[in-house]
């Protein structure tokens, strides 16, 4: 018979080095016939919204919408800041910037004088003269990379500007050490984790963005896109199981309970979405886009990546539990998981109004200057965009713990009969004789004593008549 020790190591070997245990034929079949739709309606929906490319317009010369080529620093020179201000030189502290616009009314200081060289596009080759004043938040050095603006309709002289510093090499760094990371500690699980990454960054930069610029529905482009990416970055780490199954559907009723909450009180509260310069270029480039429904588009997406990790904790959860104590029911295994649920909530939630509120830290650092009321700040559009995004993906959030751990439950709970069978034939083969069920009967038990006694004690106790 196989002991318990035995059975915990055949356990724990199969959670660490295999799948999880597969489910019977009948519930493989009943998941097949929910999710099997659900991956066509996707696949189906990415056929017919899949864009032809991001669309064509005439640049505008604004903001992130100018013509840029790659430069660097070649020399620099001090030059008096009046002389500076006298010729009319390109600076980067012009009077937008809070230094430059005290530089250039003083007239005095030290400025810099950077001579930049074009290194990409038609004109590679080309120098020009960019002024740095003092108190630029900008400083450069030599070779320096930096990126420029390209306006072609301006003077000769005035055609090029440095707009930002080239950090192509940095991030390029960062990412390889994440990568790095990742595969060193993650191993097989690491790399898939890479892999699907890598596909959601190409689904959101081939599908959904492009279709949105092309005029489809965000709201609609948006659920299509992030159920892509649940699919594949689900099964991909996981593996094509029932267990992970469990947390795809968690996964997409909660994503359905955000869009539905994000549609009504985005509608209800009379959101835009065209509240910075960024959404009001975008909608000044592109008309047709319905910025509501981008910000919509926006919520559900950014609630996709946690959602994930908790639909799959959650399932994990439920089915170590069952693992660890096949005979818990249904309603035991959900009271027992539902506990490790809730400190996941209160963590997860915290983090997600976290992150919120360090995105609009500096708008919130505005409001406190102007000391306006928390009744004033939270009606403002701005600050009122972050609270019905917070909240709305917490909802889903919360609302994903009981919908999976209830739906894993159910699941692994109805295998039950299938296990106790197998468990049962095991049992028969292993007890050949009438000694193994004794335990459980009390026929049997004053036996065992008796022949103990029989092998020690016949001859003491004639021993004893004797005497």
């Amino acid at each position: 018979m196989t002991s318990p020790q035995q059975t915990h190591e055949a356990h724990g070997h199969s959670h660490s080095h295999g799948p999880a245990e597969p489910v019977s034929r009948h519930l493989r079949k009943v998941i097949a016939a929910v999710l099997i739709p659900f991956a066509t309606a996707v696949v189906v929906g990415l056929a017919m919204l899949w864009p032809g490319g991001t669309p064509a317009h005439e640049r505008t010369g604004v903001g992130f919408d100018r013509q840029t080529q790659q430069g660097h620093v070649v020399r620099i020179e001090q030059l008096d800041c009046q002389d500076a201000n006298g010729s009319q030189l390109p600076s980067t502290g012009g009077p937008s910037t809070s230094g430059g616009s005290a530089t250039q009314r003083s007239g005095s200081g030290e400025c810099k004088k950077a001579t930049i060289e074009v290194t990409t596009g038609k004109e590679k080759g080309r120098t020009f003269i960019e002024v740095v004043q003092p108190d630029a938040p900008r400083q450069f050095h030599v070779k320096q990379g930096v990126v420029v603006a390209y306006a072609p309709d301006a003077p000769h002289d005035l055609q090029y500007s440095v707009t930002d510093v080239n950090r192509e090499f940095p991030m390029a760094l960062l990412a390889g050490i994440f990568a790095l990371a990742v595969v060193l500690v993650g191993r097989m699980r690491g790399v898939m984790a890479l892999i699907a990454l890598a596909v959601s960054f190409a689904v959101l930069t081939l599908f959904i963005l492009p279709a949105i610029l092309q005029g489809s529905n965000p709201l609609i482009v948006a659920v299509v896109g992030a159920s892509a990416i649940m699919l594949t970055a689900l099964y991909m780490c996981h593996g094509l199981t029932a267990r992970t199954s469990v947390a795809v559907l968690g996964t997409l009723v909660s994503l359905l309970l955000i869009g539905l909450l994000g549609s009504l009180f985005i509608g209800w509260a009379s959101l835009s979405g065209n509240t910075d310069d960024n959404t009001g270029l975008i909608h000044g480039l592109y008309p047709e886009i319905d910025m509501s429904g981008l910000l919509l588009a926006g919520v559900i997406i950014g609630s996709l990546g946690v959602l994930d990790d908790v639909t799959v904790t959650q399932t994990s959860a439920v089915w170590e539990l069952h693992r660890a104590d096949p005979s818990m029911g249904p309603r035991a295994l959900y009271r027992a998981a539902i506990r490790i649920g809730r400190d996941h909530i209160a963590s997860v939630v915290n983090t997600l109004v976290l992150a919120y509120a360090g995105a609009a830290l500096p708008l919130l650092l505005l409001f406190s200057i102007a000391q306006s009321s928390v009744g004033a700040v939270a009606n403002s559009e701005l600050v009122a965009e972050e609270i019905v995004r917070t909240l709305v993906g917490s909802i889903g959030l919360v609302a994903s713990v009981p919908v999976t751990t209830a739906l894993a439950a159910l699941v692994v709970s109805a295998d039950r009969p299938a296990s106790s069978g197998t468990q049962s034939a095991g049992q028969g083969s292993a007890a050949p004789g009438p000694a193994a069920p004794g335990p459980t009967s009390r026929g049997p038990v004053p036996a065992v004593p008796e022949q103990g006694a029989a092998v020690r004690g016949p001859g003491g106790r004639g021993r004893r008549r004797k005497k």
